[in-house]
């Protein structure tokens, strides 16, 4: 009878999860059809950084996968309550209250804080990323790029910021389990110095200004990181 109960119990929630994975699908569609309809003008506002540059495609379809790929994006952005919504709906009646307590905030700020990175990357560094590599334009050498290639450039760049930005957040969560504290990252900060510089490195363009862009905010979120985890040490050591 247990047995049965059991099997009864999971097949019930697979039941549920299905049919929220169903409405995440359906809400994704409708965005995405929505997104299809504003294609132009989000093309427009991912080519605003780069100034007055134009864009050419060399295939008789590349010009159309690229609008369904930008109306997908536009899509889960979109969609992206929804989804949250039925994930923390299908997951929060199994967890315990002071789970709950520390999930929803955590949701909602990993959420935050991946459109701060986003923001911060689209205003302030991708423009000067782009300028940087205008500036090799001359008379006999016109830059020309691709659909393709222009806005696979410009939304990893635009990601890779919103993955960023979740650092402190990383940082809280070891917090939480005990995995890091606030003095062994203190006395890593010159490594993490380091690191950072590397990373800037790699995911910039190779002047002075655009990596200062990346590490002094990278840096800023690292001393946030340290700084939730000893609230973290502290809360438990009362």
């Amino acid at each position: 009878m247990k047995d049965e109960t059991k099997k009864m119990t999971i097949i019930m929630h697979l039941e549920e999860l299905r049919k929220r994975i169903i409405l995440c699908l359906v809400a994704l569609l409708i965005a995405s059809i929505i997104g299809f309809t504003f294609v132009d003008n989000i093309r427009k506002l991912l080519l605003l950084p780069a100034g007055e540059i134009e864009l050419i495609y060399i295939s008789p379809a590349e010009a159309l996968i690229v609008n369904i790929r930008m109306a997908i994006l536009f899509g889960i952005i979109l969609a992206m309550p929804i989804f949250v919504y039925q994930f923390l709906a299908f997951i929060l009646p199994a967890l315990y209250k002071n789970e709950k307590k520390i999930l929803i905030p955590t949701v909602f700020a990993m959420f935050a804080m991946f459109i701060i990175g986003v923001l911060f990357s689209y205003k302030i560094v991708f423009p000067f990323t782009i300028t940087f590599f205008l500036k090799f334009a001359t008379s006999d050498l016109v830059p020309m790029f691709t659909i393709t290639q222009y806005i696979s450039f410009t939304t990893k760049f635009l990601m890779i910021f919103g993955v960023v930005f979740q650092l402190p957040l990383l940082f809280l969560i070891l917090g939480i389990l005990n995995v890091v504290n606030a003095s062994l990252l203190s006395k890593s900060r010159k490594y993490a110095i380091i690191a950072i510089a590397v990373i800037a490195a790699i995911i910039t363009p190779p002047d002075v200004i655009s990596q200062l862009m990346i590490i002094v905010p990278l840096w800023i979120l690292f001393e946030i990181g340290i700084l939730l985890v000893r609230v973290v040490q502290f809360k438990k050591n009362k």
